[in-house]
């Protein structure tokens, strides 16, 4: 069985997205809308700035008592988050995703042109196991090789 590209298992084809002066409660009523855990940040030539996730506006807004209302997203966003093309198949994104501690990957093809987010909940129990065995075979390897 051939396993899945991360652009044939994203549940969301759409690109959910605000500009960088948008406010965090902005970001939040959009992501809610479209029932996601981020939004990218673009500017007006939908080039990507950054990602905003609702893990960041819990650390990096509400656990510092920030005001949604006047904080940009901006100010709190992933600047330059890292990418991943298309064609990647899921247990490599999942095993970046552990190896990095993050749980969503904006997807662009060579052009730099956003086609979507892949996060942990597109993959599957079977591809998130097989990466979790790779990524303690990697954690081994280290280990046996100092």
């Amino acid at each position: 069985m051939t396993e899945r590209t991360v652009f044939q298992s994203i549940s969301q084809r759409h690109v959910v997205s605000v500009i960088p002066t948008a406010t965090v409660f902005t970001a939040a009523t959009v992501m809610t809308r479209a029932n996601c855990g981020s939004v990218l940040i673009i500017d007006a030539g939908s080039t990507l700035l950054g990602i905003v996730t609702e893990r960041d506006m819990m650390t990096r807004v509400l656990a510092k008592s920030l005001d949604p209302q006047t904080t940009t997203v901006a100010d709190i966003m992933t600047r330059n988050p890292h990418c991943v093309l298309p064609e990647t198949k899921v247990t490599d994104a999942v095993l970046m995703m552990i190896e990095r501690g993050f749980r969503h990957l904006p997807i662009v093809n060579h052009a730099n042109k956003i086609l979507g987010v892949f996060s942990a909940r597109d993959a599957m129990p079977q591809e998130m196991q097989a990466a979790e065995s790779l990524a303690e075979f990697n954690d081994k390897m280290n280990d046996a090789l100092g």
